[in-house]
């Protein structure tokens, strides 16, 4: 069933429909860092675009900001976050996110990040997280 782009939250305000995917591998995590605000260093994740099922948007956005095909996702979390603002100026998204196992090789995809890569514990506890990604981190256990 399709999600729609976007519609009203609890609170009256637009909101949009977003995907995440935690992704590690070997003990790393690919983190990106975005062109286009929100800042920060932050998973793979975008928003559902009209039409599109859960699936098929976290499969597109992980194709398109590194290259890799998705190969299994477990859903973690599905909440309605009222802090989370993106480039569109929405402050309220509700979220899908999802652990992620994925193929292929790792491409930088220039038009969507500054930079890609896989981070160990220690390197993303020291890393300037985009807000809503240190939030996930958290519920996830992975930071304390």
């Amino acid at each position: 069933m399709a999600t729609p782009k976007s519609g009203t939250a609890t609170n009256g305000e637009p909101m949009h429909y977003s995907v995440g995917a935690i992704i590690k591998q070997d003990d790393r995590y690919l983190l990106i860092d975005r062109v286009k605000p929100p800042f920060g260093m932050a998973c793979i994740a975008g928003h559902i675009d009209e039409g599109e099922n859960v699936q098929t948007a976290l499969t597109r956005e992980v194709e398109e900001e590194s290259g890799l095909t998705l190969r299994a996702a477990t859903p973690l979390f599905e909440e309605e976050l009222d802090w989370n603002t993106c480039s569109k100026g929405i402050t309220v998204h509700y979220w899908h996110v999802f652990q992620c196992e994925v193929d292929g090789i790792l491409e930088h995809n220039v038009l969507e990040t500054k930079s890609i890569g896989w981070y160990t514990l220690g390197e993303l506890q020291q890393l300037e997280l985009e807000p809503v990604w240190k939030y996930w981190f958290e519920k996830a256990g992975v930071l304390g």
